[in-house]
């Protein structure tokens, strides 16, 4: 850990003279002829790009927070129609210039062929990284393989390149990876280097993404134009390419489930304990005092003047039985609406007691139960998947060293899975060595479908009826889910209308009435239209015949009971828009150089 923390220093110092053009003089302290002279050197110069692309925990959870299957937290300004093209702002380049710089200096040391052609591929992925990042924010974006200099201004101000172009760039910085980066142990065994398998690992990740976004979008979402018959077939090729990529890892050997599912995430030494699923992760450690902080993970998943996390009831019914059956199928007609908390955990998929708090949740070893908490958890599916054990570390700003499975090799599964599915080719087989697993880890019986669920056919808006791709995206999502994946799904399969849907919570039998949550015997939370407080209690305030003591506008769906419907004031003013697919060029770089060219619908 200590040559990351040096290593993130020293890239600091080489990008700070960096400006947005990827221009400007030299900005780094030392020549590269003298800095890159051995693999020592390399080593330290990925090390400090390695920590700008290893995502700290919090953002990594917070990547789900305005998907479809949590509740709101708070206004989000893009989902309304008040969001203008000024208010987005972000469009950094800087990290750009030093892989640029790295991956045209590297090769001045001295090292074996096959250790600078390993280098090479960890500089290019990260240059695939970047643009990745861009692709999905923006689609179009210019496209740059070197530094620039200041006086070139025909590339500093250039129209930004296609989308189809800059991914084939992405792809071959990739492909290059998973040729030349190596497998061994000094390169691997930390769970936190680029390697092959990383490699490969965000191959099928990024081929997988453009593959399915070519199918499910009929146009480009930066031109408004369809695709050609090329990018389709691109699109295509692209699946194949993340299958392949898939097959190798599988092939391997060198990963496996580890059996227990959330201990993958509310436990320090992952990158150890877990290495058998965690393909690249960032490690956090308190002796070396580098943790989370700030608010502690803890902090975040308990106490709600900081977070409100919570899961849409709608996405916690998609959970399976463990026979293997939608829980959705035991009920005629939606009556499964109206079925109480603790009844619709009972003989559920495993995965989700490991993911939100269930009757009889305990912490401390089992020594204290804890109920869901209405104040916190608006739905009353209050999540536990990040919550650690330790009581101790609960206050705001204890330190937490819960490292983060950046790729996990279950994703690798699911990739496969969605991909050979998409391409028509999830047979059987296919499905016990992907689909199957995954199940079975979770307590769950593996039934290959051959018919449509019609709960999921409905809840991915009527765009999807076969048996085989419903059953991998209802596994994706259960699987994955805060997990920084969810958002980058419903807008690869442009779904983006489940985003500003209402969002639903458990069924609440009456009014001021008090509730056991728990399952203990005691009553623990209860929903009222007149108070806001109750002795021993967690209140849900709703607003009911001409109440509106919910400033958010929550409300039950029958009134005076019902499931909740939360936050009706915020999500009354949602649209969701073809043009939000991909976000604004920010206006000041639309101003600044005149040749770039602004998202379709995003013109002012």
């Amino acid at each position: 850990m200590k040559r990351y923390i040096i290593a993130a220093i020293a890239l600091c110092m080489m990008a700070t003279s960096c400006d947005d053009f990827l221009s400007r003089q030299n900005p780094n302290a030392i020549e590269s002829e003298y800095f890159f002279t051995d693999e020592s050197s390399l080593n330290l110069y990925t090390n400090g790009l390695l920590r700008t692309y290893s995502t700290k925990l919090i953002d990594f959870i917070n990547g789900d927070r305005y998907a479809d299957t949590q509740n709101w937290d708070g206004e989000y300004l893009y989902y309304t129609d008040r969001y203008e093209v000024k208010d987005y702002t972000s469009w950094s380049w800087t990290a750009l210039r030093s892989i640029n710089y790295y991956l045209e200096s590297m090769r001045q040391a001295q090292a074996e062929e096959s250790i600078l052609n390993h280098y090479e591929g960890v500089g290019r992925v990260f240059r695939a990284l970047f643009y990745f990042d861009k692709i999905q924010a923006f689609g179009a974006v210019p496209y740059y393989d070197f530094v620039i200099d200041d006086a070139n201004t025909e590339a500093l101000y250039k129209d930004r390149d296609a989308r189809s172009y800059v991914f084939e760039k992405v792809f071959e910085d990739i492909d290059y990876a998973c040729d030349n980066c190596l497998t061994t142990g000094k390169f691997v065994d930390s769970r936190t280097l680029i390697n092959k398998y990383v490699a490969l690992a965000l191959k099928a990740r990024m081929c997988l993404f453009e593959g399915t976004y070519r199918k499910y979008h009929t146009v480009d979402p930066s031109t408004g134009v369809a695709w050609t018959a090329e990018e389709k077939a691109q699109g295509e090729k692209y699946l194949k390419e993340c299958a392949d990529a898939c097959e190798k890892l599988i092939a391997s050997g060198a990963f496996s489930l580890y059996p227990k599912y959330r201990e993958m995430f509310n436990q320090g030494g992952g990158t150890s304990n877990c290495a058998s699923e965690f393909i690249w992760a960032r490690d956090y450690d308190t002796e070396l005092a580098v943790n989370n902080t700030s608010y502690s993970i803890n902090d975040y998943m308990i106490n709600a003047q900081h977070a409100q996390y919570s899961f849409n009831r709608d996405f916690v019914m998609t959970y399976l039985c463990t026979d293997g059956t939608p829980f959705t199928s035991k009920y005629s007609g939606d009556k499964y609406y109206e079925v109480s908390f603790a009844d619709e955990c009972k003989g559920r998929d495993a995965r989700l007691a490991g993911t939100i708090r269930t009757p009889g949740f305990t912490r401390d070893g089992g020594k204290v139960r804890y109920a869901p908490d209405l104040v916190y958890a608006k739905t009353g599916y209050q999540p536990c998947k990040w919550l650690t054990d330790d009581l101790g570390r609960d206050e705001i700003n204890a330190a937490t060293d819960t490292d983060v499975p950046l790729i996990r090799y279950a994703e690798v599964l699911l990739a496969y899975a969605e991909a050979k599915a998409e391409l028509g080719e999830c047979t059987q087989a296919v499905w016990d060595k992907t689909i199957k697993p995954l199940r079975e880890r979770g307590g769950v019986k593996s039934i290959y479908p051959t018919e449509a669920d019609p709960y999921l056919v409905n809840y991915f808006l009527n765009t999807v009826t076969d048996p085989v791709i419903l059953e991998v995206r209802r596994e994706r999502g259960v699987e994955l889910t805060m997990e920084n994946q969810r958002q980058r799904d419903i807008r690869r399969w442009h779904l983006g209308e489940l985003l500003v849907k209402p969002k639903t919570g458990i069924w609440i039998p009456a009014l001021e009435t008090p509730m056991d949550l728990d399952g203990d015997g005691k009553n623990d939370n209860v929903v009222s239209s007149t108070k806001t407080e109750a002795a021993g209690l967690k209140v849900l305030t709703v607003n009911y015949n001409g109440s509106t003591k919910s400033g958010a506008g929550h409300i039950l769906s029958e009134g005076d009971h019902g499931y909740i419907i939360t936050s009706t004031t915020l999500c009354d003013g949602y649209k969701w828009e073809e043009k939000k697919y991909v976000y604004p060029i920010p206006l000041s770089s639309v101003t600044l150089n005149s040749n770039l060219t602004q998202n379709y619908g995003w013109e002012e």
